[in-house]
């Protein structure tokens, strides 16, 4: 059975989020969406936690978690996110980010009572902790040796184990000793398992991917494809087929377009400056003179001990999907809070069961049939990666052409100002 999973996700709790993520919502857009396992989000948090008991009971003795009262086939997952800020070796502050799943409130409980004492748990659903890296996988193995730990969005500059800002160039050098218990990372919006192939130090590690979502329309930005039968469903099986990484257990990721990521290229964004890291070897901006914000594909050939397009034999596949909303919004040329545009993705929905499978395996003629020709010949450029990017930078977003209307074209930079020459 093929059993899609949303593992990285976040409440209304954590910062930026929007005020409507609920548990019952999750299981809706999760329905909609074609989505089996959703992370329940945000455990450290005590408010969302208590929200978490409030809606949720455990399947079974699976380790998983279903709705109260639903029928539906959707499960829950215990995770969260934590940020670490500490002193490395380097006498240089890291801040990263990593992801954490457990399968007992219980043990939830145990270890957020531990992580209270490095920093507040209130005041984030994405709480900051003044513990290292290697000191919160000892806390949480202490607490349950099942628990499962991994970078969250390994390359942003800001808050990735790899991050130009503050990161590191391996996870040993990030994790030590207990990088043996690190089994994955994150590929995150701005990279793709291309990308990661290139570093052989990789090679041992899943690349698995999440939504990262702070609002519900972005659950299953991207996700994990597994190969589980349906009895067989449990915290322990979705683990496993992680560790193991073999492509007859864990079929693809479903991935963003890494050039989409708000942090591929390296650029400034209030001087509307970027460049192609590949290309151009300046690393200051010619607008301000300061230092560029460097991004994701730089550090990743930084790293790069390979050529672009190598393939590890047993890589894991994976795919490149847009959300069905945001096609139908580039197509009609409307705001994706548009009531036209949403009126037809619900429509396709309709007709096909699950956004996924609109996405994935509908049939041209039959989406073209729904909706209109433009549609469906944009998911299926889509599906072919027949598509026009302009590469996203220090926060901005990048933008996909489905349709190849124009031809992309390089942001013109502000001219400086006479300030900047005082």
């Amino acid at each position: 059975m093929e059993i899609i999973a949303d593992l990285h996700v976040h409440s209304r709790y954590a910062m930026a989020c929007s005020s409507n993520i609920s548990i019952r919502g999750m299981e809706a857009a999760a329905l909609e969406k074609g989505i089996n396992v959703i992370s329940a989000a945000d455990f450290t948090h005590p408010l969302w936690l208590n929200e978490i008991e409030e809606n949720l009971e455990e399947d079974g003795s699976t380790g998983l978690y279903k709705v109260k009262g639903s029928a539906s086939s959707v499960r829950f997952i215990l995770g969260t996110e934590v940020s670490t800020v500490y002193t490395g070796d380097d006498n240089k502050v890291k801040k990263i980010h990593h992801c954490l799943l457990m399968s007992d409130i219980g043990k939830v409980k145990i270890l957020n009572d531990k992580l209270g004492k490095y920093g507040s748990l209130g005041s984030d659903g994405r709480p900051t902790l003044s513990i290292s890296a290697p000191e919160l996988v000892d806390m949480a193995k202490s607490v349950d040796p099942g628990s499962f730990i991994f970078p969250a969005h390994a390359w942003t500059p800001w808050f990735g184990v790899f991050g130009s800002m503050s990161g590191f160039d391996s996870l040993k050098d990030a994790y030590k000793d207990r990088e043996k218990d690190i089994y994955a990372i994150e590929s995150g919006l701005s990279s793709d398992p291309k990308m990661n192939w290139r570093i052989s130090a990789l090679d041992k590690y899943s690349i698995i991917s999440n939504s990262d979502f702070h609002s519900l329309p972005k659950m299953g930005r991207e996700a994990n494809v597994f190969d589980i039968k349906s009895k067989a469903l449990s915290y322990g099986s979705i683990i496993e087929a992680i560790k193991e990484k073999s492509q007859s257990t864990f079929k693809k990721t479903i991935e963003f377009y890494p050039e989409e990521g708000k942090y591929h290229y390296d650029g400034h964004r209030n001087c509307n400056f970027s460049i192609d890291p590949q290309k151009e070897s300046s690393q200051i901006c010619p607008v301000c003179g300061k230092r560029l914000v460097i991004g994701v594909l730089h550090r990743v050939n930084d790293l790069a001990d390979r050529p672009d397009g190598y393939a590890p034999k047993s890589a894991i596949p994976y795919i490149h999907l847009i959300p069905l909303i945001e096609v139908v919004s580039y197509v009609k040329g409307k705001s994706t809070y548009s009531k036209d545009v949403t009126a037809i993705r619900d429509k396709l929905v309709s007709a096909f069961g699950t956004e996924f499978n609109v996405l994935m395996s509908a049939n041209q003629e039959a989406i073209s049939e729904a909706s209109d020709v433009e549609i469906a010949q944009a998911i299926q450029n889509m599906r072919d990666d027949k598509v026009s990017i302009m590469p996203g930078y220090d926060g901005t977003y990048g933008k996909i052409d489905l349709l190849n209307r124009e031809k992309p074209s390089k942001p013109k930079p502000k001219q400086r100002g006479i300030s900047q020459f005082m």
